[in-house]
C-alpha cells in the first residue's frame, strides 16, 4: 500500500470512528484499519480495566488473545498505557518486557503497540508480523493517529451513552408524568361526568330533568332539520299525583313517577330523549316514529297492559306536536303546543269521567 493510499486508509477510518455509537462499532474499526495501515500479520484492540489489560478484539491470521485479560505490569500493552508512548520490538523474544509464555503459541516474532490517549490511556493497539519485522517511523506515527482518533471515538461513544440514558430516564420520567397526567385528567373527566349527569338526570327517575332535556332535545331537532328529518315531542302528565300524595303519602307518590318513567323508557328508543320536567310532568323527544297517532296508541295499550299487569293505577295525559308540520318552530314553541295539547286531552278525559 502507497503513502497515499495509507492516508486514505486512515482518513476512512477516522470518518468511520467518528460515526461509531458503541465499542462493538469502534473496535470493527480499529482492528481492520490498524492491521491494514501497516500490512500487519495480525491486530488487537485492547481496553484498560482497572489493573488488567483486556483484549477485546482482534484481527489476525492466527487467534491471539481475544477475551482474555493479563496484569497491567506483565504485557507490553500495559506497558504502553503506563509509560504513555509507543513501542516497537523487532524481536520479541530479546526483550524483557514481553511475557514469553503468553507468546510462545502464537505466530507472533515483531510487534508495534501504541497507546491509546497519551495523557491518561485507556487502551492500546497492537500490530503483529509472523517474521521479523521493523516497523518504520512513518507506520507508527500512523499507528499513533489511529489510537487518538480511537481515543476520541471512545469519548464520544461515553457521551452519546450518556445522552442515551440521560434521554431513556428524562423519556421515562415524561412518560409516568404523562401518565399521571392521563390519569388526572380521566378523574377529572369522571368527576365531570358525574356532576354532570347530577346536573342533568333527575334523581328519583334517572331520566333526563329539564335542564337535560332542553340541552339534549335542542341538539337532537337541530340534527333532524340538517336531514330534514321529523321529530314528535309529547308532553306527558301523570294523573292524580296530588291525590296520592295527600291520601297515601308521598312514598306512593314517587312509586306512581317510577312506574310512569320506567314505562316511557320501555316505549322509546335510547335515541329518544325522555326526561321529568318537573313535578308529575314527563316530556319525549322521538325522532324515529311511523305516526304521531301510532305512538299514541301505543301508549294507551302501555298503560292499560301495565295496570292488568301490576294491578297498580297509572293513567297519563298525553299531548303531541311534529315539527315536520311547521319546520321552523323552536323547542319552547313545541313544548308550548304539547303542554296545550296535553291539558285538552286531560280536560276532555274529565268531561267524558263527569258524563259517565
Amino acid at each position: 500500500m502507497t503513502s497515499g493510499n495509507h492516508a486514505k486508509r486512515l482518513i476512512r477510518a477516522v470518518q468511520e470512528l467518528s460515526m461509531a455509537r458503541d465499542l462493538d462499532a469502534v473496535a470493527e474499526v480499529v482492528r481492520h484499519a490498524a492491521r491494514e495501515l501497516v500490512g500487519a500479520d495480525g491486530a488487537t484492540f485492547v481496553l484498560r480495566d482497572g489493573e488488567q489489560c483486556f483484549y477485546r478484539d482482534e484481527d489476525a491470521i492466527c487467534p491471539l488473545w481475544k477475551g482474555q485479560r493479563f496484569p497491567l505490569q506483565a504485557c507490553i500493552s500495559g506497558w504502553a498505557m503506563l509509560n504513555r508512548q509507543a513501542t516497537a520490538i523487532e524481536d520479541i523474544y530479546q526483550d524483557d518486557r514481553i511475557p514469553h509464555a503468553a507468546y510462545r503459541p502464537t505466530f507472533v516474532k515483531s510487534l508495534v503497540m501504541v497507546p491509546i490517549r497519551t495523557l491518561e490511556p485507556i487502551g492500546a493497539i497492537g500490530t503483529y508480523w509472523a517474521s521479523q519485522y521493523r516497523a518504520t517511523r512513518g507506520q507508527i506515527e500512523m499507528l499513533q493517529a489511529l489510537a487518538d482518533a480511537t481515543s476520541v471515538a471512545l469519548e464520544n461513544v461515553q457521551v452519546y451513552a450518556e445522552l442515551e440514558r440521560r434521554v431513556e430516564e428524562r423519556t421515562a420520567q415524561l412518560a409516568q408524568a404523562n401518565q399521571l397526567l392521563q390519569d388526572e385528567v380521566a378523574e377529572r373527566l369522571r368527576a365531570e361526568l358525574l356532576v354532570r349527569q347530577m346536573s342533568l338526570t333527575d334523581e328519583l327517575t334517572g331520566l333526563y330533568n329539564r335542564r337535560g332535556f332542553l340541552l339534549l332535545a335542542e341538539r337532537e331537532l337541530q340534527v333532524a332539520r340538517r336531514r330534514r328529518g321529523r321529530s314528535l315531542l309529547l308532553y306527558v302528565d301523570l294523573d292524580y299525583l296530588k291525590l296520592t300524595n295527600d291520601r297515601f303519602g308521598h312514598a306512593a307518590g314517587d312509586g306512581m313517577l317510577v312506574d310512569a318513567a320506567d314505562l316511557l323508557r320501555s316505549l322509546f328508543r335510547t335515541t329518544d330523549v325522555v326526561a321529568r320536567i318537573g313535578g308529575d310532568e314527563f316530556v319525549v323527544l322521538a325522532s324515529h316514529y311511523s305516526t304521531s297517532e301510532e305512538v299514541l296508541t301505543r301508549l294507551d295499550k302501555a298503560q292499560q297492559s301495565f295496570q292488568q299487569r301490576t294491578g297498580r293505577p297509572l293513567s297519563l295525559s298525553v299531548g303531541a306536536a311534529e315539527s315536520s308540520l311547521q319546520p321552523d318552530q323552536s323547542l319552547e314553541q313545541l313544548l308550548t303546543q304539547a303542554d296545550a295539547a296535553m291539558y285538552a286531552n286531560k280536560c276532555s278525559r274529565r268531561r267524558l269521567q263527569a258524563v259517565g
